[in-house]
């Protein structure tokens, strides 16, 4: 009879994290390949919140920025919605998680890396580590225009640096809700609209005016949904005017999003695959 010993177990989970290590390695690289040879929803992830910032500035901020106080005007609109914007990029960006876990599962390569040698943990990681890239390139090219049109981060390096990695781990835990949303999915259609509530519920926060100006029920959403702490933690970050309480609802929030997600997506995974 073979008795495995602690040394011989804990060897075998180390061969089995270095696996998935290297599995997860080879499988970003793969998915970073497909994002520069289809560039079509990189793109639009990346473009789309640009021009969101071109309009939200140029159509509304004369007249939002006005209610900000002190100068007020298209200059203080823009100091203040860019947090907003960056987030709404995050949140779009679920939709072209779900899109391409969609295509592996309906083009039959989920089903052919089934049949192989293969961390299932690892393949879900790959996609969420891309989706974390395609964030980190739309929050950069906003970042980028937003200087441009006069945006000045007044948190400084340290300041930005710390949006970037607040930014990434929001990004991190809606992806795996999204890849959740898009292995249940029958068709690709289906997987490209049910994050759709995800790219709204920046809209209905304080991204884009101040939650004290809203109605009461609206205020309400607001404040006890998980886009407001995101957003007013990376805009304390970016003016060094600190997060506050927001930070640590952030944390919270991350941990639960991704808890949930990573559960829900993995179960959904390996049940898509033992059919």
């Amino acid at each position: 009879m073979i008795t495995t010993t602690p040394a011989r177990a804990a060897a075998a989970r180390h061969g089995a994290a270095r696996r998935a290590l290297s599995d997860t390695g080879t499988l970003l690289n793969r998915g970073l390949k497909r994002l520069a040879r289809y560039p079509s929803m990189l793109i639009m992830m990346v473009g789309l919140p640009v021009l969101f910032l071109l309009m939200f500035v140029y159509v509304f901020g004369g007249m939002l920025g006005a209610q900000l106080g002190g100068t007020g005007g298209t200059a203080a609109y823009l100091q203040y919605v860019v947090p907003g914007i960056v987030l709404m990029a995050v949140g779009s960006g679920g939709a072209g998680t779900a899109i391409y876990i969609a295509m592996d599962m309906r083009q039959g390569i989920a089903a052919r890396l089934a049949t192989m040698d293969v961390s299932r943990a690892a393949i879900l990681t790959a996609h969420a580590l891309v989706s974390v890239v395609q964030a980190l390139l739309a929050t950069i090219a906003v970042g980028v225009v937003a200087v441009l049109l006069g945006f000045r981060p007044t948190g400084g390096v340290t300041g930005v640096l710390g949006a970037l990695a607040v930014v990434a781990g929001i990004a991190f835990a809606i992806t795996w809700l999204c890849l959740a949303l898009g292995i249940i999915s029958d068709t690709v259609e289906t997987a490209s609209n049910l994050p759709m509530p995800l790219s709204f519920l920046p809209f209905l926060s304080s991204g884009f005016v101040p939650t004290d100006t809203m109605p009461g029920w609206l205020r309400v959403v607001a404040e006890y949904q998980p886009f407001t702490p995101f957003i007013e933690t990376v805009r304390g970050l970016l003016m060094g005017t600190g997060t506050g309480d927001y930070g640590l609802q952030s944390l919270i929030w991350v941990l639960v999003v991704t808890g949930i997600g990573m559960v829900w997506s993995l179960s959904k995974y390996s049940a898509s695959q033992s059919r």
